[in-house]
């Protein structure tokens, strides 16, 4: 006899309906059984299939004053990769054959590339990011919270963090303005890293310019720092809540706006809020918030577009 049916047995004898004809015991047995095997299967879904069942998502990038050259270029967007002891490696790698398929001209990755647990996390995102391939217009990334270590107050996991991804040719923009062939790229140091410095930059920008900011934590959105910023942000750090009950917001946000948990937000003042699901995440387990590769085309805005 196996485990599921002396479990199934437990119950019926402790039922108060114990002496029910025999058939509608047997009917019972197969409701418990039914109701076991959904449970665990509703498990295993959002543990085992949902936290690598990566969703590409394909949208339209307006952006104003966009040069001809960059119309109908392809900007990818990863976040929140978070290697460390949860994330899987393999996971992580696959997921960059995916990005290289979609055919990129220009990666961003949006912050929290590690969940730091000490010095050996450093060498674990050498070996799973030197399987990036960069594409034409290069990969640009901004730091998240995770980046920056324990109780994200350890600079020196930051700057470490920063050489060794730019000995691998990713350029980490931290309170920078990057110029990829006439569209100016912001990058935004995390918000609740000690290097949080939006206004330096962002009048740093040529105003007449295109522009994009790279900003990990969309809480950021709501500080009074943007000045006249009329453009795209993009961001992750939410992971999409990770499981969000249908037709409801997801019940847990690490961001106090919970406008912000994913997707597109129009911020009503000439700023548009872009949330990236995330592609890793700090506990194995997604359920209707699934990984997310976002696959931006380019395009020059209209009137009353950013």
């Amino acid at each position: 006899m196996n485990e599921l049916s002396k479990h199934i047995e437990h119950i019926e004898r402790r039922s108060i309906v114990k002496n029910w004809p025999k058939s509608l015991c047997m009917t019972r047995r197969r409701f418990i059984a039914g109701t076991l095997l959904s449970s665990a299967a509703a498990c295993g879904y959002v543990v085992g299939i949902e936290p690598h069942l990566i969703e590409v998502v394909e949208r339209a990038l307006p952006i104003a004053r966009l040069p001809d050259h960059l119309v109908g270029c392809r900007v990818i967007q990863i976040s929140d990769l978070h290697v460390g002891p949860i994330v899987d490696d393999d996971y992580l790698i696959a997921a960059f054959e995916l990005v290289k398929q979609l055919t990129p001209d220009l990666l961003v990755i949006t912050g929290d590339f590690m969940s730091y647990r000490g010095p050996q996390q450093l060498d674990q995102v050498a070996r799973v990011m030197e399987h990036l391939q960069h594409p034409c217009y290069g990969t640009l990334g901004v730091f998240g919270n995770h980046d920056y270590g324990e109780r994200w107050a350890q600079a020196d996991v930051a700057d470490k963090l920063a050489r060794r991804l730019g000995g691998l040719g990713i350029q980490i923009l931290r309170n920078q303005v990057w110029n990829v062939s006439g569209l100016q790229v912001i990058g935004l140091d995390d918000l609740w890293g000690p290097n949080f410095a939006p206004q330096s930059v962002l009048e740093l920008r040529e105003r007449s310019a295109a522009q994009l900011v790279l900003c990990h934590n969309p809480d950021a959105a709501d500080h009074p720092v943007w000045a006249d910023y009329q453009g795209w942000i993009l961001s992750g750090h939410t992971h999409g809540g990770q499981c969000k009950p249908p037709l409801l917001a997801p019940p847990l946000l690490p961001v106090k706006n919970v406008r912000y948990a994913a997707g597109e937000v129009d911020l009503g003042d000439g700023r548009r809020l872009y949330v990236n699901r995330a592609l890793g995440y700090l506990r194995r387990v997604r359920f209707n918030a699934r990984p997310e590769i976002t696959v931006f085309t380019l395009a020059r805005a209209t009137t009353g577009e950013s």
